[in-house]
């Protein structure tokens, strides 16, 4: 009886080892369903960068992300996170910054905390790998003209759909949702409504695959990875690139073109080199220089520019009027500075919406040109503080200025009327032959005149009324 119970005992303990040495996954298998969506097929082992993809999308930023990529590869890093806030900006440049994700070499994270809009969800479709943090959004890629907020022509509608679609094609994602991102006109049952381009939540693209996973935070996501803080490389812009992002935005490049056109032509209205001149000199160097520096103006356009420049001194100094070298100059400055304004490669210019915002830019700056020169021109002549910055004494008669000899010793004296004054006419006043008017009124030859009112070389006169 004892030796059953034992046999029984050892069955109950031999059973349940022997199952789970049959469910026990075989040596070299992973336990994909155990691991996290934003998991990568390669553990990761290196330093982790993390690069900030915030605030307006723009030439500069996509320069700037060519080279921490670069970085990244060249210090063998394993992991590279996009920390996206934006909310959009230029397409060519997003679509540069799209291609250097696509080709990097590095396996890449996409961390939308909080907004990804416009070309911003274009950057973050790019990446392997998306995650969001609570409360963030993703999509309204539909393209817009300029500053206006309006919806850009369906070409260019239909060249970003393309851009969406192609990327998420290339990272496994839904084309279609993507698409409808960027097209009002897409209708997805119960994700899109027709008449309303696609924004989705964190916890709506989690569940329809357009994010891999939702994070609390940069750290949570770090975690995921196994990335020690030791191992993680805060990239960042440098000064010139800072700078470089400052001078680039449309409203600074106004001031800057507005500095240029403004400063030389005030310069030129007072030849010589004064301070208008220096105004336009610091506003060039700002304009160019940064830009120059990073190879995002060609050297061509800074002569063009200053060929400009010459031909309208020589215009002005040489063969003065305003001739060929004139409407030469003038279009030559113009077309620098909008040429300049555009991420082009030496003669190779993009097309779309970069040329329309040079021209917007420009057209800006031409307006507010035009406006500052009026109202310089007008009222800064009159104001207090242009006073104390220019000697200009007041001339007045009551300071001994006159534009001509006055004789007010001849108010209140009278004389005859030599002529017929009708009004204006010869009278003789002590014995002086001076060019009299009325106030309108005729008044006969010969007729006695009094003197009424002395203003410079006027002399007005009404007639003598006697008593009978």
């Amino acid at each position: 009886m004892h030796r059953i119970i034992a046999l029984f005992i050892a069955a109950a303990l031999v059973i349940p080892v022997s199952v789970r040495a049959q469910e026990a996954v075989p040596e070299g298998e992973e336990q994909v369903a155990d691991r996290s969506p934003l998991a990568f097929e390669q553990a990761i082992e290196g330093q982790a960068f993390i690069i900030p993809v915030k605030g307006m999308i723009d030439g500069p930023l996509a320069a700037y992300i060519d080279r921490a990529l670069r970085d990244a590869s060249d210090a063998g890093a394993g992991l590279v996170v996009f920390h996206v806030d934006t909310f959009g900006g230029l397409v060519d440049a997003a679509d540069e910054i799209r291609k250097t994700i696509l080709n990097a070499e590095v396996p890449t994270v996409a961390l939308i905390d909080k907004n990804a809009a416009s070309a911003g969800a274009l950057i973050s479709y790019a990446a392997d790998k998306i995650a969001m943090v609570p409360g963030a959004s993703v999509g309204a890629a539909t393209v817009v003209e300029g500053t206006s907020g309006e919806a850009a022509p369906d070409k260019y509608q239909s060249y970003m759909r393309g851009l969406m679609r192609a990327t998420a094609e290339a990272n496994g994602r839904d084309p279609a949702i993507a698409e409808a991102m960027v097209d009002e006109s897409i209708y997805l049952e119960g994700i899109s409504e027709e008449g309303e381009v696609l924004t989705l939540s964190t916890s709506e693209a989690v569940k329809l695959d357009v994010a891999d996973a939702e994070v609390g935070s940069l750290k949570y996501l770090l975690a995921i990875y196994e990335v020690e803080e030791a191992d993680t490389v805060e990239h960042q812009l440098t000064r010139a690139e800072g700078l470089l992002r400052f001078f680039s935005s449309p409203v600074v490049q106004s001031i800057l073109m507005l500095m240029m056109m403004g400063g030389l032509y005030f310069e030129l209205q007072s030849p010589g080199v004064g301070f208008p001149g220096m105004i336009a000199a610091v506003g060039a160097a700002a304009f160019f220089g940064p830009h120059y520096l990073l190879g995002l103006v060609e050297s061509w356009e800074i002569l063009l520019f200053a060929l400009g420049v010459i031909l309208l001194l020589v215009e002005i100094f040489v063969i003065p009027g305003f001739g060929f070298a004139g409407i030469g100059g003038l279009a030559a400055v113009l077309f620098a500075l909008g040429f300049s304004l555009i991420g082009n490669i030496g003669f190779s210019f993009p097309s779309g919406e970069a040329i329309s915002s040079a021209v917007l830019t420009l057209a800006t700056s031409l307006v507010m040109m035009i406006i500052a020169m009026f109202s310089l021109g007008r009222f800064l002549p009159r104001s207090n503080r242009f006073g104390q910055l220019v000697l200009a004494p007041e001339l007045t008669a009551e300071t001994g200025y006159t534009s001509a000899d006055s004789h007010t010793e001849w108010l209140g004296r009278t004389g005859t009327a030599l002529t017929d004054l009708r009004p204006s006419g010869t009278a003789e006043i002590d014995e002086d032959r001076i060019d009299v008017v009325t106030s309108g009124e005729y008044i006969g030859k010969g007729t006695a005149v009094e003197v009424v009112e002395v203003k410079g070389s006027r002399v007005r006169v009404r007639e003598v009324r006697r008593l009978t």
